[in-house]
């Protein structure tokens, strides 16, 4: 039963990533789809 999430685009893979419960305080500020994304931040994949 998948619901009508919304989602965004990691700044640093670029590959999109839906709303979680864990973020659901502070959604407008999350930017990176995972801790991983999080420490890469300095490197960032051109598309």
């Amino acid at each position: 039963m998948p619901k009508n999430l919304e989602s965004k685009i990691c700044i640093v893979c670029n590959i999109p990533f839906n709303w979680r419960k864990k973020w659901e305080k502070n959604w407008a500020e999350v930017k990176y789809c995972s801790e991983r994304c999080r420490r890469n931040k300095k490197v960032r994949r051109r598309i």
